[in-house]
């Protein structure tokens, strides 16, 4: 059986502060709430993370996912034995694609099948998560609209002092 007691106790628990340990009813005091509309009330320094829910059904993420994990590979294969630079390294196991380019730092790139997403981690420009857009048919990062072929071209021609084209575009096109 209930008492009346509970809710009270409950209610004087709820005002006592934990750093006295003073009950503030007990003192007299009785702290006031303050009502603010909803967008007065964000208390988070940064955004909330967006979630698109993809509607892509999971067997075509997983085909383009790994047609563009392939296709990537290949293509920094063929760059970093170009350039010959035995500190530099690009391998692929269960989805983790890495990329070490020495002293200037590491990429790693990797698919996220429950968001149906590719995430990119840069040295330069940090976290990314990329969302496959079928009207561009390429993977796009919601924040900027930035596709994530245009952004590696851009960073690594930056780190390595040279044009670098990954040719990243198009990931259903590469399909055969």
């Amino acid at each position: 059986m209930f008492s009346l007691s509970r809710p009270l106790l409950a209610s004087r628990l709820a005002t006592t502060t934990s750093r006295t340990g003073i009950n503030a009813r007990r003192i007299g005091h009785v702290p006031r709430m303050r009502y603010l509309p909803h967008r007065q009330c964000r208390m988070m320094s940064t955004p909330p993370p967006q979630v698109n829910a993809s509607d892509l059904p999971m067997e075509r993420y997983h085909t383009l996912s790994d047609t563009t994990m392939d296709f990537l590979l290949e293509s920094l294969e063929t760059l970093i034995d170009d350039l010959g630079n035995p500190a530099y390294e690009v391998e692929y196991h269960s989805g983790v694609l890495t990329l070490v380019l020495g002293d200037k730092g590491t990429y790693v790139i990797n698919k996220q099948p429950p968001n149906k997403q590719i995430w990119l981690s840069s040295p330069f420009s940090g976290p990314k998560r990329y969302d496959y857009s079928e009207a561009d048919d390429n993977w796009l990062y919601s924040r900027d609209g930035r596709a994530m072929g245009d952004l590696l071209n851009n960073e690594l021609s930056q780190a390595l002092g040279q044009d670098v084209d990954v040719g990243l575009s198009g990931p259903a096109s590469q399909l055969s």
